[in-house]
C-alpha cells in the first residue's frame, strides 16, 4: 500500500465539508458584478451600492472578523435580517433573527454543520466571494486552539505515522502550514512493470495567516520504494527546498518553496512531482486528508503493456477501518485512465485501487 498524504495544510471551519447549494443556484451562474468583482445583488442593483460600501466591505471580508464582515455585508446590500432569514429559509435552512442579529453582534459563532451550511448559503444571498465569510472561521487570530476541529492522528492515516512526524519535525514543519487546499488534482502513473513511476499534483491554496511562504509535500512510497532514488520536481510557482526520508518507510518529504511570503486570505497556484519507479507491484493510490478540505480530483493511467482487469475508488476514516464508498470505475480507452472526483473531501482516506489479475 502507499499513500500520497496531505497533512501540512490549514483547517476548514470545523472540520465540517460544505453542503452543496441547491441545483441552479451555483455562484457561477452568470450573475451581473459590480466594477470590484462582486455579483450585483438582485435586491439591491450594482450601480445602487455605494463604492464607499464597496470598500468597506472588501476590507471587512479581507482582515475579518467573521462578525464584523457578515455586519458589513448585510449592511451593504440594505437586507433587514427578516429578509435574510427569509432567503435562507429558500435554501432549506432555518436559521432564526436572533441567531443572526448574534452572529453579526460577535455574541456566538456559527460552529454546528448546519450553522456551517448557512454560512456557504449567506455568501450567495449576499453576493460575496465563495468562501470569503467562512474562511473567516478558521482563522487562527479568531479561534481558540480548543476550536479548532480534531484532527485525526497521524497513526490512523499512516502506517508510518512515527516516521513521518520526525521527519516533519526535522523540517520545523507543523501539522497546520497555514495553507487550506481549495482544490487538487492529482496524476498518477503506472509504468510497464505495474510499478509506480510517478505522480504530479497541482495545488490551489489559500493562506490563512500571514507569512506563508513554503508547503511540505509527503511520497509515500510502496513496498521495496527507495527513498532516496526518488527525485522531487518543482513544477511551477515553486522551488525545491529541504529533503528528507526514512529509508526504511520508504517516506520522504519534501519543502516546496514559494517566491513570495503569503498574507491571510491570499491564493497560490503551484504544481510539483514524484519519480519514483523504485518499488515493486503497485495495486493501489490512497491519499489521506486529516481535515476536510476543498476539491480533490484523483487520475490513474496506466501503460499499454500493464492494464488492470478491474478497478474501483473507495473510502475509509482511518488506516485501520474498513473500506466503503466502493464504485467500479471503467478503464477509458484510448488514454487507459481511471478517476475520482471528490467535490468536498472528509477527513479521512481516499483512493483507487485495481486488480491485475
Amino acid at each position: 500500500m502507499r499513500h500520497g498524504t496531505q497533512l501540512a495544510e490549514g483547517v476548514r471551519a470545523e472540520g465540517v465539508p460544505a453542503e452543496r447549494l441547491p441545483a441552479g443556484r451555483s455562484p457561477a451562474s452568470g450573475a451581473a458584478r459590480t466594477a470590484d468583482g462582486y455579483p450585483a445583488d438582485p435586491a439591491r442593483p450594482a450601480d445602487s451600492v455605494d463604492t464607499a460600501d464597496l470598500a468597506d466591505l472588501a476590507a471587512a471580508l479581507r482582515t475579518g472578523p467573521f462578525h464584523i464582515a457578515l455586519r458589513t455585508a448585510i449592511a451593504s446590500r440594505r437586507l433587514p435580517l427578516q429578509r435574510v432569514r427569509h432567503h435562507l429559509a429558500q435554501y432549506g435552512i432555518h436559521v432564526g433573527v436572533t441567531s443572526l442579529s448574534y452572529w453579526q453582534q460577535g455574541a456566538r459563532r456559527p460552529q454546528r454543520a448546519e450553522s456551517l451550511r448557512a454560512v456557504r448559503a449567506l455568501e450567495e444571498i449576499l453576493q460575496l466571494p465563495e468562501e470569503s465569510l467562512i474562511r473567516l472561521l478558521a482563522r487562527p487570530g479568531e479561534r481558540a486552539d480548543r476550536e479548532r476541529p480534531a484532527a485525526r492522528s497521524y497513526r490512523s492515516l499512516v502506517e508510518a505515522s512515527d516516521v513521518l512526524r520526525a521527519l516533519l519535525v526535522e523540517l520545523g514543519s507543523p501539522v497546520d502550514g497555514g495553507l487550506h487546499t481549495i482544490g487538487h488534482h492529482e496524476r498518477v502513473r503506472i509504468g510497464a512493470r505495474r510499478e509506480l513511476v510517478g505522480r504530479e499534483s497541482q495545488h490551489a491554496v489559500r493562506a490563512h495567516r500571514d507569512g506563508v511562504d513554503r508547503y511540505v509535500a509527503i511520497h509515500h512510497g510502496d513496498p521495496g520504494c527507495a527513498p532516496d532514488r526518488v527525485r522531487v520536481r518543482a513544477l511551477e510557482n515553486c522551488r525545491t527546498g529541504r529533503v528528507r526520508w526514512h529509508e526504511g518507510a520508504g517516506v520522504l518529504v519534501a519543502e516546496l518553496l514559494f517566491d513570495t511570503r503569503l498574507r491571510a486570505g491570499d491564493t497560490h497556484l503551484f504544481a510539483y512531482g514524484f519519480d519514483d519507479g523504485t518499488a515493486g507491484t503497485a495495486t493501489e493510490y490512497v491519499r489521506g486528508f486529516t481535515y476536510a478540505g476543498g476539491q480533490y480530483a484523483l487520475q490513474i493511467r496506466f501503460d499499454d503493456q500493464a492494464l488492470p482487469v478491474r478497478c474501483h475508488r473507495f473510502a475509509q476514516q482511518s488506516a485501520a477501518g474498513p473500506r466503503g464508498g466502493r464504485q467500479e470505475l471503467t478503464l477509458s480507452g484510448s488514454h487507459r485512465s481511471v478517476h475520482l472526483v471528490e467535490p468536498q473531501v472528509r477527513a479521512g482516506l481516499l483512493g483507487i485501487a485495481w486488480d491485475w489479475e
